[in-house]
């Protein structure tokens, strides 16, 4: 189970500190009395196992004592981003089948009329709970139950729930350790939204796994990234390649006056990877993985690097790359990447409630990623584009489906159609292409869509045209809309001074 190194650290060190957050630093001890606390207060709402329960909670200590406490009595966490409401948080209550909705005030104003019933987290989740309670009075559970669902968009349609057995989390744990060459002297500092496998997998698990601390920061920001390093002893933090962009945009000379060593994540382009590594002195651990793939997939380790890949595979991994027809590629030659498992539990047990997606997701056997990249003759993969549709804007995967659904509610909007479009900061930007009425001002897509989809579903440019193309099945030919026409309008507020 998840928590088992929490408790079994905080049997023999539970003084050790485990979570920084603020001025609070709580230990392995501290926090497994928290765990068995929520446990209790869970209990009486009459959770039990196999039972779903949603989690609306931002980046606080009480996100993480209550998803252990859940994983203790056997339920199904769905952790939620944020940033949903209307029509898709509704959508992923009703999915996911939740029968319990764990939030904070800050959250309630925006959730729909009918809902599944209500905790409200307080700071009585995160109160010192002592630590002369009878630890752990929890049901006996294999490993190859379900821990969590994690929602990820999909080319088309609506997003799916991928389901996270604990044994995908405790892999995660262990060998991004191996990877990292961790040890309890390390302190992660996560500021990617704690709904992120990301977070999950990269700091959390690994953290736990080599008893490490976890400095927590409700949110990132450029401007204190590093005093927060330093403020908090941290010798690494998690990315998306957004973070290492902005980053290097901030940094106006190098800056090596901080404990961090690395940081690990996936979308660093090569010059940003090698800008970030001079600039602050560390190594950057670029990866490549998916929610599905239980966090990673290849990963360039503090034993074997190459810059510019995305490593070679993590162990119990099988990778491939494969032709249109799934036969394997040799080393060179591009294609989709594909992947499988080489022990039961290390990646998703398939999407809740949608056999059929399951299926088409890992055809032959294999789970067919989408993307496309290569193998150098030394077995590192070289990531080479998206075969899909998704927009990955600042590490969140948009599916475009949902923003199109969402303007073509307004009766002006005859037809849109929504693609990424390459942005140096972002990894890409959002355009809206729409058809319209002649009365209709292209600059209210953003009033149009405002509490309909999250803000980072936002477009950054719209365009009219007169159609969309399409081929003959009516698929939209997004490749033709790439381009940005003289009349394309950057909705982006211009900056002051």
């Amino acid at each position: 189970m998840i928590a088992d190194a929490l408790y079994a650290r905080a049997a023999l060190a539970p003084d050790r500190p485990f979570l920084l957050f603020g001025e609070q630093t709580i230990t392995y001890g501290a926090m497994a009395a928290l765990v068995d606390a929520a446990v209790e207060r869970l209990a009486g709402h009459g959770i039990q196992a196999g039972q779903t329960v949603a989690m609306l909670v931002g980046n606080r200590p009480g996100f993480l004592v209550a998803w252990f406490a859940l994983s203790e009595l056997g339920a199904i966490t769905v952790p939620i981003n944020t940033a949903m409401v209307g029509d898709g948080l509704r959508y992923l209550l009703e999915q996911s089948e939740a029968s319990l909705l764990i939030t904070e005030d800050a959250f309630v104003a925006g959730l729909p009329d009918r809902g599944p019933p209500l905790i409200v987290m307080d700071e009585s989740f995160e109160a010192d709970a002592g630590t002369e309670r009878p630890v752990r009075q929890r049901l006996a559970l294999a490993g190859a139950t379900a821990n969590a669902i994690l929602y990820t968009s999909g080319t088309t349609g609506l997003p799916k729930g991928a389901v996270i057995p604990n044994t995908c989390y405790e892999l995660a744990g262990a060998h991004m350790a191996a990877a990292l060459d961790l040890s309890e002297a390390d302190r992660i500092l996560v500021f990617l939204p704690l709904f992120h496998a990301n977070p999950q997998m990269y700091g959390v698990m690994s953290c736990l796994h080599a008893g490490a601390a976890l400095a927590l920061l409700p949110r990132f920001s450029a401007s204190r990234l590093l005093d927060d390093a330093r403020r908090y002893g941290a010798t690494g933090f998690t990315y998306v390649g957004t973070v290492l962009s902005i980053l290097t945009k901030r940094l106006a000379e190098p800056d090596r006056d901080h404990p961090l060593r690395w940081a690990v994540g996936g979308g660093a382009p090569p010059a940003v990877w090698r800008e970030i590594e001079a600039l602050l002195g560390i190594a950057v651990r670029e990866l490549y993985g998916m929610t599905e793939t239980g966090g990673w997939v290849t990963m360039n380790t503090a034993a074997a690097s190459r810059f510019g890949s995305v490593g070679a595979p993590r162990p119990d991994t099988e990778v491939r790359v494969v032709d249109a027809d799934d036969n394997p590629l040799p080393p060179g030659r591009k294609g989709e990447i594909v992947v499988r498992p080489g022990r039961p539990g290390l990646m998703f047990d398939g999407y809740w409630k949608k056999p059929e997606a399951t299926v088409a997701a890992t055809r032959n056997l294999w789970l067919h990623t989408g993307d496309r990249g290569q193998f150098d003759d030394d077995g590192f993969l070289h990531f080479d584009g998206r075969m899909k549709e998704l927009i990955r804007r600042g590490g969140e995967m948009i599916a475009p489906a949902e923003i199109e659904l969402a303007l073509l509610k307004h009766p002006a909007i005859q037809d849109c159609a929504v693609v990424g479009v390459p942005d140096d900061i972002m990894g890409e930007e959002i355009k809206a292409v729409i058809v319209c009425r002649a009365d209709f001002d292209p600059r209210g897509v953003l009033s149009v869509l405002e509490g309909r989809v999250p803000d980072f579903m936002l477009p950054r440019f719209v365009e009219t045209r007169p159609d969309i193309p399409k081929t003959a099945t009516q698929k939209v030919q997004r490749h033709l809309l790439l381009d940005r026409l003289p009349t394309t309008i950057d909705l982006r507020p211009p900056r002051a001074g």
